[in-house]
């Protein structure tokens, strides 16, 4: 039986991928993953890593070199179709972009590629303005077709009142209800 084909779309929130890494290897027993990572994530050494020890990360569970271009994310469309498209992290930057239409990294052009088969496109955010300045992109996604969100809530209410964060934990779970057409619940989840 042939594993569902899950792209795993990687933007800046470094600070969360040690979550993600986390529970890529359970999700790589379910599907077979295609890693994309936007240019800035393949490229930006930070204090919770390097973008090569990421990579090479992502080589290791996935079984396959990270898409790391706009050229190499258009054929993950037409060409080499998914299943499903999980963006996580995903920035309010990039939450943004994909509710105004801006296809200018290799994440985005992987989401509008995909978006055109009819397929769903699963967002796991984290995000220090999610009550603020990015509220509007999340609603504006919230209610869009073949789009579904990784159940979310705030992460540190006391220190970034304004932050929300997705559940990595429950992203194979929503991978799952999104394949079968139906949005995880609860969306809003208390912490």
């Amino acid at each position: 039986m042939n594993k569902p084909r899950v792209g795993i779309a990687l933007c800046g929130s470094y600070c969360t991928y040690e979550k993600l890494f986390g529970v890529l290897g359970g999700l790589a027993e379910r599907f077979e993953l295609v890693p994309i990572m936007s240019e800035t994530a393949a490229s930006t050494d930070t204090r919770f890593g390097t973008s090569e020890d990421f990579k090479a990360r992502l080589r290791d569970i996935c079984g396959c070199e990270p898409v790391c271009s706009i050229r190499d994310a258009e054929p993950l469309g037409p060409a080499k179709p998914m299943d499903a498209l999980v963006i996580a992290p995903c920035t309010g930057n990039t939450m943004a972009k994909l509710n105004h239409g801006i296809t200018d990294t290799a994440v985005t052009m992987a989401a509008k590629a995909h978006l055109r088969n009819g397929k769903p496109l699963v967002i796991a955010f984290s995000t220090n303005d999610g009550l603020s300045g990015s509220a509007a992109n999340i609603a504006g996604l919230l209610n869009r077709k073949n789009v579904y969100f990784v159940p979310f809530g705030q992460d540190d209410f006391e220190k970034k009142p304004n932050s929300l964060a997705s559940d990595f934990s429950l992203i194979s779970d929503t991978v799952t209800a999104a394949l079968a057409g139906r949005q995880l619940q609860p969306v809003f989840k208390s912490r």
